[in-house]
């Protein structure tokens, strides 16, 4: 990364065709950025007018459907849009960016920077993060589920002798997506943004359809309409925002995958494409409901040309599987960046890409999700059942979004009191409206995505527990490394040719592989770096500040190796840093030393967890993934050396 201020250092002025050549570039790079945006961050948002207007207007709601009561229901999807997607995430949230990153993590991390003095306050706000982390597994586990089903549900619209085979055919549609997930998205993610155009300007093509046959369902512009429903429906608008909440849902998304692709191209493909789609999309099911009433099973599909009925069908499926992609590969990243933090144990991670380093595979999450998933279309068995459990995830990350960013703006960004109050109030209102609304779907299925929120946030929050309890007790039987070089070299051990690079979590303490290899070989090598891995809170890490390194005498060196949360773990690549720092090592003389803890819970001592979470940690910790893999180490210098500590 350069300096600032290096570009205007080298500026040179350019003739006006070299100026206008570049300006072309940067539009087409620009069209290019905004195309792939199309296909990974509106795919959640974009398939919600499969199931939305349908769940709206659900007779069970008991309102009647007659053309006041679909206007003031429409004016509030549109409101909701316009304030909940395009005021707060597009316009406001995105200027909440950690170095070009959005998403959660990315703003726990602003906003423990902006109360870096106060540490209690750091620790609440890692928590709320990990709480709105978890949930996403939720929402990555019903995003699948509702999208498939939903778009195939259109075959039994439109014979009724296929609704047997929906369920099937949704089952299968799902299994072929993970079981491909292997092989990555390269092959085929060149196709997300066209198929994904394609299926926005269908949605809006058979929303002006709808619109043209009943042109008054335009006046739910108005916001008469909405607050009118609210007043009239008091009882009844509180269950209808659950429903709301659906055309709302993938919000996150656009601030979550905003460093992907950058602001502007989020920004131009939400106002110059999908907003107005997905607008005329919502008014045209209106119009039609407004005509024919009864169209209230399934408006989306009854909305269009019966000759158009199973080509929709076949890019509704499509535009659902690219969704769905997309949550699975969010999953992964964030599961990546959890690993990065301390909040989950190592998992293999597999690059499937040779140039996109952001295309990984994870084998765990993806077979767990692919299990859940499954058991949500079998268990709930219809898009309408899944609706009711869908939701409450999503607002909860909302509102933990709008508390972060509460945080930000006042404590980072140093804006008044009062203003970030009536602001981030203003947004906090609404999201806990909306949150309020869905949690009366909890008996009907909204415990679900709670649960497993709930379940990985107490995996995140005892391995993060576990590995403070395991850091102190290693510190505290660890021996000083400045007192223990200076013993050690009074009567050097013999030293071998070579190099011995000792991995350690704790710098200021002597290694415990070192211990055991001086035990039991009794030598040392010539030249011995204590390598020390830091992940900051900053998304990336430039190669000029990864490596740090310092001279401990006799041979000896410490090397800290700095990565952001979104940086790849590559120890060879920083030993190659360091060779132009001063440290030249030959990585064929190279020997890498690896302490592995084995756990044993004991239930005793003090700052110890509960017993089972005590058993639980140790069972993450047998099965965390190899060291050697995870920091990119050659296979055959690596050796292993085991100690036990008891918690």
């Amino acid at each position: 990364m350069r300096a600032a201020g290096a570009d205007f250092a080298t500026f040179r002025p350019l003739p006006p065709r070299a100026l206008a050549n570049g300006h072309l570039r940067r539009k087409s790079g620009t069209a290019a950025l905004t195309l792939a945006a199309l296909g990974v961050v509106f795919g959640d948002i974009g398939t919600s007018p499969l199931y939305a207007v349908r769940e709206i207007f659900a007779p069970g709601h008991g309102i009647p459907l007659d053309e006041p009561n679909i206007l003031g229901g429409l004016s509030l999807v549109f409101w909701s849009l316009m304030v909940v997607v395009s005021l707060k995430y597009v316009v406001l949230m995105m200027r909440a960016d950690n170095r070009g990153e959005g998403g959660i993590m990315a703003l726990v991390a602003l906003a423990a920077s902006g109360v870096k003095n106060r540490p209690e306050w750091q620790g609440a706000l890692v928590l709320i993060g990990i709480f709105g982390a978890a949930l996403f597994y939720g929402d990555a586990v019903l995003t699948p589920a509702i999208s498939v089903l939903s778009a195939v549900e259109g075959l039994e619209v439109g014979t009724a002798a296929l609704r047997p085979w929906v369920v099937p055919i949704a089952v299968g549609v799902i299994v072929a997506l993970f079981v491909l997930q292997s092989r990555g998205t390269a092959a085929v993610g060149m196709l997300f943004g066209p198929v994904t155009l394609a299926w926005f300007l269908a949605l809006g093509a058979a929303g002006l359809y709808g619109i043209v046959r009943h042109p008054t369902v335009l006046a739910a512009l108005n916001p008469v309409h909405a607050l009118w429903f609210v007043t009239e429906h008091v009882a009844e608008t509180f269950v209808v925002l659950g429903a709301v909440v659906l055309a709302v849902t993938g919000a996150e998304a656009l601030y979550a995958d905003m460093g992907h692709f950058g602001k502007g191209p989020v920004r131009i493909a939400w106002f110059g494409l999908v907003a107005p789609a997905l607008v005329l999309n919502y008014f045209g099911q209106g119009a039609l409901l407004i005509a024919e009433p009864a169209a209230v099973r399934h408006p989306f599909y009854l909305l269009v040309p019966s000759w158009a009925l199973y080509p929709m069908v076949a890019l509704a499926t499509a535009a659902t599987v690219i969704a769905s992609q997309a949550t699975i590969s969010g999953a992964y990243s964030i599961t990546r960046q959890a690993i990065q933090l301390g909040f989950l144990p190592r998992m293999n991670v597999v690059q499937t890409s040779a140039r996109e380093r952001g295309q990984i595979y994870i084998p765990v999450v993806n077979w767990l999700l692919a299990v859940a998933v499954l058991l949500a279309v079998v268990g709930f068995g219809s898009s309408s059942r899944l609706a009711a459990a869908y939701g409450v995830a999503v607002t909860a990350t909302m509102l933990v979004d709008t508390l972060l960013a509460f945080f930000v703006v006042r404590f980072l960004w140093n804006y008044p009191l009062w203003l970030c109050l009536v602001a981030t109030g203003f947004f906090a209102a609404i999201d806990l409206a909306f949150f309020s609304a869905t949690l009366l779907k909890l008996v009907d299925g909204g415990w679900f995505p709670l649960a497993i929120g709930a379940c990985v946030c107490v995996l995140m929050l005892t391995w993060r527990r576990g590995r403070a309890i395991l850091y102190r007790r290693l510190s505290a039987s660890s021996v000083p490394l400045a007192d223990f070089l200076a013993a050690l070299f009074r009567e050097p051990p013999p030293r071998v040719p070579g190099t011995a690079v000792f991995l350690t979590a704790t710098p200021e303490a002597t290694p415990h592989a070192l211990l055991h290899n001086l035990n039991h070989n009794k030598v040392l090598h010539e030249r011995v770096i204590f390598l020390t891995v830091e992940v900051t809170d900053e998304p990336w890490v430039s190669f000029d500040r990864r490596v740090r390194l310092e001279k401990l005498g006799h041979g000896c060196w410490r090397m800290r190796v700095r990565y952001g949360f979104m940086n790849e773990p590559d120890i060879a690549q920083a030993l190659e840093i360091a060779a132009s720092m001063g440290l030249d090592v030959d990585p064929m003389s190279t020997s890498f030393f690896l302490s592995r803890e084995t756990v044993v819970p004991t239930g005793a001592g003090a700052g110890a967890m509960a017993p089972w979470r005590e058993r639980l940690f140790a069972m993450l910790a047998r099965n965390a993934g190899n060291a050697a893999d995870y920091f990119k180490l050659p296979a055959n210098r690596v050796i292993e050396l085991g100690t036990k500590v008891e918690i």
